[in-house]
This record gives C-alpha cells, sequence and structure tokens, in this order.
C-alpha cells in the first residue's frame, strides 16, 4: 500500500466531466477553507478523448494529463485515485487502483451490480486501502443537523421516512440516448442514478433497510443516437434511434429494521422540478424536513411546543456551531451545491493522512447496491423482498 507523506496527497483522478468539474472544485478549495493535515495535490487527470482532457487539465488547475487510467494508476507519484468515470468502469478502475495498493474514492453507484460492488469491497478490505463511495449530501450542514435531531432522540421513535428525487431532463423525447440510458454502461436509470442517493440519506439518517416492494416505468422507449454528450445534456441524430434500456422513474415502498416505513419514488419526467432531493420523516416527538433546492434549510417541529406557538420552523444552517458551516462564510451567507464534495473530500483526506473515521465506504456502496436489486427483484416478483436475501 502506498504510503502517504505528512506533507502531501497527490489525486490521480479519471473522468473530467459534470463530476470531474465538481471534485476539481473540491481539490481546489478544501485546502482554503479547512485545516489539512497534508497538502491535496493535483497531480494528474484523466480521459480518453487527449483534447478534452488536456483542456480540462489546464481548464482545472491539474498539473498533467493521461489518455489511459492503467498508466496513471502505475504512476509511483499517484497516492489515491478518484474515479469519476461511467459506471460501467468503476469496478475495472478500482481493481487495478486497489491492486496497485491505491487508495480509492469512487462516484455512486459503486458497481453495476450487487456482485461487483462486493468484489471490490472485499478486494479494498483484503488490501486495506482507504475507500470511499461519493455520497456527498450527507455532508450538508442542514443534513448534518437533521441527523443529530435524529441521534439525540429529539424526534423520538421513527415511524416513517418519505423521499423524493424529481428531475425533468427526460422528459423531451428528442433529449438523445445518452450514456446514462443504456444498461450496460449505467446498470439503471432513475433508480440507480438518483434512488441511491436517497436510499443512502435513510440509510444514514434512521438505518438499514428490511424488506422493499417497487415498480418502475420507461415512458419513453427510444431516442435519437447521441452525436455529443455533457453531463445531462448533449445532441442526437436527426435520423438514427437507438432503445432505451432502462427505467425513467422507480418508486418503491420500505419496511426499516427499526419498525419505520418508508415511501420512496425516483424520476427524470418530473416536468418543473429540476432536481427535487428530499426527504420527510416523522416521528413520536416531531418531524423534520429537507429540500436540496433549499439546501442551507431544514424544516423542523417539535410537538412539545407550546400549542400557540407549535408549526413547523425553519432554521438556517449557516451558524458555526452548524458542522462545516463555520468554515464558510459569516452566518446567513448561504453555501451551494458545490460545497457537498469540497466536506466530503476534505473528511476523506483526513482519513487518509490521521486515520480518523469516515463514512461513506465501499461497505455504505454496498449496503445501498442490496436495496437497489432487491427492489429491481421486487419489480421482477411482483412481491416484497428481504434486502438481506439478495
Amino acid at each position: 500500500m502506498v504510503g502517504l507523506s505528512n506533507k502531501k496527497v497527490n489525486v490521480g483522478m479519471v473522468g473530467y466531466k459534470f463530476m470531474g468539474k465538481a471534485h476539481s472544485h473540491a481539490y481546489k478549495d478544501v485546502g482554503m477553507f479547512f485545516d489539512l493535515d497534508a497538502d491535496v495535490v493535483m497531480k494528474a487527470i484523466c480521459g480518453r478523448d487527449e483534447n478534452g482532457v488536456k483542456e480540462a487539465a489546464d481548464k482545472f488547475g491539474w498539473e498533467s494529463y493521461e489518455t489511459d487510467w492503467r498508466k496513471m494508476i502505475a504512476r509511483e507519484d499517484i497516492d489515491f485515485v478518484d474515479i469519476n468515470a461511467p459506471s460501467d468502469a468503476h469496478k475495472e478502475i478500482a481493481l487495478a487502483a486497489i491492486a496497485a495498493g491505491k487508495h480509492v474514492f469512487c462516484e455512486k453507484p459503486l458497481a453495476l451490480s450487487l456482485a461487483d460492488g462486493r468484489e471490490m469491497l472485499a478486494a479494498a478490505e483484503k488490501a486495506g486501502v482507504k475507500h470511499a463511495v461519493c455520497f456527498n449530501y450527507r455532508f450538508l450542514p442542514a443534513v448534518q443537523l437533521a441527523k443529530q435531531i435524529i441521534d439525540e432522540g429529539r424526534l423520538g421513535e421513527i415511524h416513517h421516512y418519505r423521499a423524493t428525487y424529481l428531475q425533468d431532463w427526460l422528459v423531451d423525447p428528442n433529449t438523445p440516448l445518452a450514456w446514462r440510458l443504456k444498461k450496460e454502461v449505467a446498470g439503471s436509470g432513475a433508480h440507480g442514478d438518483i434512488n441511491a442517493h436517497s436510499i443512502d440519506l435513510a440509510r444514514f439518517l434512521i438505518g438499514e433497510f428490511d424488506r422493499v416492494v417497487g415498480h418502475n416505468r420507461t415512458f419513453v422507449k427510444e431516442r435519437p443516437l447521441a452525436t455529443h454528450s455533457s453531463g445531462l445534456s448533449g445532441s442526437g441524430s436527426a435520423t438514427e434511434k437507438g432503445e432505451v434500456s432502462v427505467d425513467d422513474a422507480t418508486g418503491f415502498l420500505a419496511d426499516f429494521k427499526n419498525g419505520a416505513m418508508g415511501m420512496f419514488i425516483a424520476s427524470r419526467f418530473a416536468a418543473g422540478r429540476k432536481n427535487h432531493n428530499t426527504f420527510e420523516i416523522h416521528g413520536s416527538k416531531g418531524s423534520i424536513r429537507w429540500d436540496l433546492e433549499k439546501l442551507n434549510e431544514l424544516e423542523v417541529y417539535f410537538r412539545e411546543d407550546e400549542p400557540n406557538l407549535a408549526g413547523f420552523r425553519r432554521i438556517l444552517a449557516t451558524e458555526p456551531t452548524h458542522k462545516y458551516a463555520g468554515n464558510w462564510w459569516p452566518t446567513g451567507h448561504i453555501i451551494g451545491y458545490e460545497h457537498a464534495f469540497v466536506h466530503i473530500i476534505y473528511e476523506f483526506i483526513q482519513h487518509m493522512t490521521t486515520d480518523s473515521p469516515f463514512t461513506p465506504t465501499f461497505l455504505d456502496g454496498v449496503k445501498c447496491q442490496e436495496v437497489l436489486e432487491a427492489v429491481d427483484l421486487s419489480i421482477e416478483r411482483g412481491a416484497w423482498v428481504n434486502v438481506d436475501e439478495v
């Protein structure tokens, strides 16, 4: 395993588009706002298109670039590997990095299948390398506050958890057939892409899933073949079409091991919803609600409040007492989507350099994959499926 210097951590990153830009921003800013035990060095970025990756290296601030991830992993000046390439590449790159003794930071979902995820986890544990899955929404101050409220017992016994993750970027049937719409590349559609975040937040906040039952839909079966794509946009052929092989929307019901019930819906066909990631949690003593589109705010309600003052209140999670908030701006000066990546990168850098506690690891990626596949199996069977049995 590569030993880390107490002065610097050299990053090698595979991927340079939507997530590549988000991760690059985090590496550039983390040392400015957080006290690290090692300097972060953006050593090398990797992508197949030399012109594209060279431009990204120059624009994002990387020292060098590679067009072959195998060559990048073999470099002695790389301490850990950040993987934000399409999902079908996660396993091969991660296993190669682990075999080379590199620590690994991987975008979600961890793998195309539960079996692959378990193989990746076993390899990382055997090699003794540090490993992480980028479930970044855990690391927003308002979500951390929600976790604190629940852990302190202020909601009492949790009765139910309701999550939505709604987008509308696929409503237009002429949106091209990007890689996210191909099962062999993405693994699944809205389910693995955005339900994965909802599942992880539920596990983080209230605990493990017991059983699930779901249903899904693919509303547009064919789309123009992509001639260019980047992030969630692109252009398509005027004449040629290809099959959409993933879900456009998946919903499911859940029972949790603590007795709570859950309701989840993920859709990329929710007209008017741009990135509507929410959870609402109800307990015997109160409730909380959060919405990514208002990510600095947490709505709370406590039954013990005086009747004439009772009601949902808004907490703006920008006080120095709110985790991570004090590292940024004065009270009330809000942060944004990109800051969640800074926070998770900060925690992982500290984990690598000081062995401080850290989640989410590959284990959390596997636990999420168990729920994703249990939902798929329940749809296939038309019945409830116990998560522990997948």
